[in-house]
């Protein structure tokens, strides 16, 4: 594997854990400006299966608010994950409405300290540079430690699922003759649909199970 040209292009993309403190309610409520969950699960149902992943905001919490705020407004839902490179990454995180990738493209967030290592099953976002995070994260599919000096900051881990993620469909490759974001967010699912038909994709991605820290937790019980 080629490791340098891959690593460019991640770069080049549009943009220990915590401990519970409060059961969340039955029904997770939506993204609130200030009121964020210490932790929380997002279950991705994806074209392989479904996929479980629990995010903390004490690895990178910017990261964390930015992705519990996506998941609130359904921006991955029928999704793809249009990059899968076997043994690498697979990443995902451009709308399948391209009115909705307009809207959030220059919506950019803070960098977070690496606390974490890109271990197998770690969730990040690609970034082009500097507090360049929007939208588009990946999944790390092998121990890529490599990343971590480059500034890529987990924000959670796959805790259920990891082998329909291996699932993902690998064929198109990367470069000219794979999926362009350029074009992705343009086009959105109609772009892909016609030209790439065979990318998994999310379903839907719902926050399932929430932590919230104590004031919030009795705040949010209170309604």
């Amino acid at each position: 594997m080629r490791f340098a040209p891959t690593l460019s292009l991640l770069l080049v993309a549009c943009s220990a854990g915590t401990r519970a403190t409060a059961p969340a309610p039955d029904a997770v409520p939506p993204f609130t400006a200030g009121v964020v969950p210490d932790s929380f699960v997002v279950r991705l149902a994806t074209s392989q299966g479904e996929v479980d992943a629990m995010i903390r905001r004490a690895w990178a919490p910017h990261g964390a608010d930015r992705f519990y705020e996506l998941v609130s407004v359904g921006f991955y839902d029928r999704a793809r994950f249009f990059r899968t490179l076997r043994g690498f990454v697979t990443q995902f995180g451009l709308a399948a409405d391209s009115a909705t990738n307009a809207e959030w493209r220059g919506k950019r967030i803070p960098d977070d300290s690496v606390l974490q290592s890109n271990r197998r099953g770690t969730l990040v976002y690609a970034a082009g540079g500097p507090n360049t995070r929007t939208t588009q994260l990946f999944i790390n599919l092998r121990d890529n430690a490599r990343l971590d000096a480059m500034g890529f900051a987990p924000i959670g881990e796959v805790v259920r699922g990891i082998e329909a993620v291996d699932a993902f469909y690998t064929g198109y490759g990367d470069g000219p003759q794979g999926p362009q974001q350029d074009s992705i967010a343009r086009g959105g699912e109609r772009y892909l649909a016609a030209n790439f038909p065979r990318l998994d994709r999310i379903e839907t991605a719902r926050v399932v199970r929430a932590w919230f820290p104590p004031a919030a937790a009795a705040s949010q019980s209170d309604r």
